[in-house]
């Protein structure tokens, strides 16, 4: 590579639909066009980053994607060159179809593509992205891994390790059910619970039962993109809902109900994600009454119900009247990590059958000895006494990171204060106007245009502190400060 000039890309014209594709198609077409020739120097991925304002991890990521596939090489202390032997060309003519054989698959939507590149890029350098995560180093370890010993020894002993029921084991929809009935001031019983992996996975079985025949689904104008790409996967119209300072605008809803046909509406009453607010009852009950009066279903993401601090958290959409049509789908990985993948849906019985079904062609059943682990755990109290010490430890982070944002930036931000949850909504409308921000300072901050899939420029930004010690939110605030007035 000369060095009177420097390399340049552009990914205007490029094929894909994330930065991440448009970077490794231009890279492979230049090195297949001959515009890069074998043994040719690349741009570090700090410099190209800056050329094209880019994160670098990005362009990390593609390099090491593009090495992995044969096409570039990089060497210690020299950088990264295009490989002398490309991969299709040490192809034979009875092999060369495989390089094409992903024509013949279905392609995904360009939310899917973001999204789990989004989900595969921090696996590269051990950080996972937070937007409201909880702190894994919580965990109540010793307890966790006694309990996990005992319930495989008693499991191995008895023989009860193989296949079971679908909906889950007895035990932990029997916890569930209770939790419910007592806790959340529902009337539930076993058979009106199904245990899955996680909320995500909740969601997206809801929506492989919904029929998109009938109509749309409404989600909220900001909302949890994964659910939002779950719906479309499965043919539904998504239409976006505006949001205010109460959550979900039911007015704004009557309007759509007026001029489309609505299968369901997916909403987060408890602390809207990604805003935090709570739904008050009035707005709950009109929401409920349009349910009744329009015959949707409404899928309730209470994700993170535990975690309510100033006063009692305000009782589910499931346990008020005219909640016929509502389906809880809630998640376990809050309390303790996403790691730990237990989540539930709760619904009527004749729906929990239908989701049943669909597990069983997805996987048969769950973890039989995670299941029953935590429905241990829940019997004894356990996880009782683990979310009210966790609670307490979440409730001082949050009043220590809206004490030091004040210090460090005083008026020029602004929030509400939320009654709950793990994450903060930080108004930098003001600040923006002068100092936009392409990308987040870190994982811990996301920028208000992700939850639009839109490219419009961010004025606001959530900024997840309950995964992190005073003095990692120390940190992360002052990162943010840095990237908006440096």
């Amino acid at each position: 590579m000369s060095k009177s000039w420097q390399m340049h890309f552009c990914l205007t014209h490029s094929q894909g639909k994330t930065i991440h594709t448009k970077l490794l198609n231009q890279i492979t077409s230049d090195i297949t066009l001959g515009r890069l020739n074998p043994g040719t120097l690349l741009p570090s991925s700090r410099k190209l980053a800056e050329q094209l304002s880019i994160n670098r991890k990005t362009v990390q990521v593609v390099y090491e994607e593009l090495e992995a596939q044969g096409w570039l090489l990089t060497k210690p202390r020299s950088g990264t060159f295009v490989a002398y032997e490309l991969p299709e060309q040490s192809l034979t003519d009875s092999t060369q179809h495989l390089v094409t054989m992903t024509q013949k698959t279905k392609a995904t939507s360009g939310l899917v593509e973001m999204l789990y590149q989004d989900a595969i890029e921090p696996l590269n350098d051990f950080t996972s992205l937070n937007d409201g995560s909880p702190d894994s180093r919580l965990i109540p370890y010793t307890l966790l891994a006694r309990t996990y010993r005992k319930v495989c020894i008693e499991l191995s002993r008895k023989a009860q390790l193989g296949y079971g029921d679908p909906r889950g084991t007895p035990e932990l929809r029997g916890a569930i059910a209770n939790m419910l009935s007592f806790d959340r001031f529902m009337n539930c019983n076993i058979e009106e619970v199904c245990i899955v992996r996680g909320s995500q996975m909740g969601i997206y079985l809801a929506s492989k039962v919904l029929d998109p025949r009938k109509g749309a689904i409404v989600v909220e104008a900001l909302c949890y993109l994964p659910a939002k790409a779950a719906f479309e996967a499965h043919g539904f119209v998504v239409l976006p809902c505006p949001i205010d300072d109460n959550g979900l605008d039911t007015e704004q809803l009557a309007a759509l109900l007026a001029t489309h046909p609505i299968a369901a509406v997916y909403v987060t009453p408890h602390h809207q994600y990604p805003t935090t607010v709570t739904m008050p009852m009035e707005r709950r009950l009109a929401l409920l009454a349009l349910s009744k009066a329009y015959n949707f279903a409404i899928l309730e993401d209470d994700y993170d119900h535990e975690f309510h601090y100033n006063t009692r958290p305000i009782p589910p959409l499931s346990s008020l009247p005219n909640s016929e049509n509502v389906i809880l789908i809630g998640s376990m990985s809050k309390v303790f990590a996403p790691g730990l993948r237990l989540g539930y849906i709760a619904a009527a019985p004749e729906f929990i059958e239908r989701i049943a079904q669909q597990i069983m062609l997805i996987d048969r059943q769950g973890n039989t000895v995670s299941e029953i682990v935590l429905a241990s755990l829940m019997d004894l109290g356990e996880v009782k006494r683990h979310i009210r010490k966790t609670r307490r430890q979440y409730q001082a982070r949050r009043d220590f990171a809206m004490a030091e944002l004040e210090r460090v930036f005083g008026t020029r931000i602004s929030y509400h204060i939320p009654t709950g949850g793990l994450a903060l909504w930080l108004d930098i409308s003001t600040v923006a106007k002068t100092n936009p921000l392409s990308f987040a300072p870190s994982k811990d901050f996301t920028l208000s245009s992700v939850f639009t899939n839109s490219q419009s420029p961010a004025s606001h930004i959530r900024f997840g502190f309950g995964a992190l010690s005073e003095p990692e939110i120390c940190k992360a605030i002052h990162l943010l400060y840095d990237s908006l007035f440096e």
